[in-house]
């Protein structure tokens, strides 16, 4: 088949990058979409069972560091746009280890844009390098105020410094080389295969299991939310009809406390299992406070709704009813996830075609 697009997608084993994975090959079976994901402990084929013999889909396990290597595959299937997803996420684990933050989010992605840059230096007409980042760039809110596309950055873990510097480069190649480029910052996001050591998967994989529910402080810091499949419907507007050059913030405009967002699923969790109401709630547990913890953020996305028509489609009770009902129809995934047997479905599935 002659395919429109031949689209490269970074870390589409993980969590928001399974759901565009996903969303591309069953909405785009005129292009050709390519998964490259180095498979660690966030990438998790099983999240794409269900596309994995699409015609328009091939996985390639890869490093975004390895230079050689994407020297060799962006030619090899004709690469004419990349969708950056690949990123280390996970503020603690920032914390506790810096330098693979910016190994993969830094180093990774200034060596995905020097290997588009020399793939596509003949000829950079429809061609285009779309980088995922997040609303962690632009610091901490007070009480008041909204994260907009011209909002200094002012990044506070090492997590978000090494998201706001990947941007950086984003954008100098952009200016420097003329490297066709889109940016995108989010919110946080939540819904089906999110990786269980974020608050939310956390949260109902112990409540299930009737163990405690770690929260930070008093539970006071504010977070604005998004349903992964609203983020998705928002890259895909901003993919084929966003503006070159330009940044895209993607919010919710729904923002929660942590305690009462805990609360909230507390409430929804003893109702769903049939506990009496209240027993999940006795499982809140405060812990100390990480460091450097943001209080608020909340993004302004009205440029993205004015320009592009985009707007969310779930209130957060609604998304959150429909997580924690994925999360309890899909046992076995967070029985691999949480026990590491999930790691395994590559061999399974890849090697044995080999």
């Amino acid at each position: 088949m002659q395919y429109q697009k031949h689209i490269l997608i970074t870390g589409g084993a993980g969590f928001i990058g399974s759901h565009l994975v996903r969303h591309f090959v069953r909405t785009y079976p005129q292009y050709r979409i390519i998964n490259l994901d180095k498979l660690t402990y966030a990438g998790n084929l099983e999240n794409l069972k269900d596309i994995d013999k699409a015609p328009n889909y091939h996985f390639i396990k890869g490093d975004i560091c390895d230079d050689l290597m994407l020297a060799g595959l962006l030619p090899e299937y004709a690469i004419n746009a990349i969708i950056h997803c690949a990123a280390e996420s996970h503020v603690d684990r920032s914390i506790s280890d810096p330098l693979a933050f910016v190994k993969t989010n830094v180093l990774g992605t200034v060596t995905l844009l020097q290997a588009a840059r020399n793939h596509w230096k003949a000829d950079m007409s429809d061609k285009l390098f779309y980088h995922i980042s997040t609303d962690e760039v632009y610091g901490s809110l007070g009480a008041e105020g909204f994260f907009t596309e011209q909002t200094a950055y002012d990044p506070r873990s090492p997590y978000s410094a090494s998201k706001a510097s990947s941007d950086h480069f984003v954008r100098a190649y952009h200016h420097t080389y003329g490297l066709p480029v889109k940016l995108s910052n989010c919110s946080n996001n939540y819904g089906p295969y999110h990786f269980p050591e974020k608050l939310i998967p956390l949260c109902i994989n112990n409540i299930i299991h009737q163990k405690p529910l770690p929260i930070y402080g008093k539970g006071e810091n504010v977070r604005d939310w998004l349903f992964v499949e609203d983020h998705v419907r928002a890259i895909d507007l901003i993919f084929h009809k966003g503006k070159t050059g330009e940044t895209y913030n993607i919010g919710g405009w729904n923002e929660w406390t942590n305690i009462d967002l805990v609360r909230e699923l507390c409430r929804q969790m003893d109702q769903k299992l049939q506990r009496e109401p209240g027993t999940s709630e006795k499982l809140i547990t405060y812990v100390t406070d990480r460091a450097g913890h943001d209080l608020r953020y909340a993004i302004d996305a009205t440029k993205l709704s004015e320009e592009l028509g985009w707007k969310p489609s779930l209130q957060f009770e609604e998304g959150l009813s429909k997580t924690i009902d994925w999360y309890l129809a899909n046992s076995e995934w967070l029985q691999h996830v949480t026990s590491g047997d999930y790691q395994h479905y590559y061999e399974h599935q890849y090697q044995q075609r080999s």
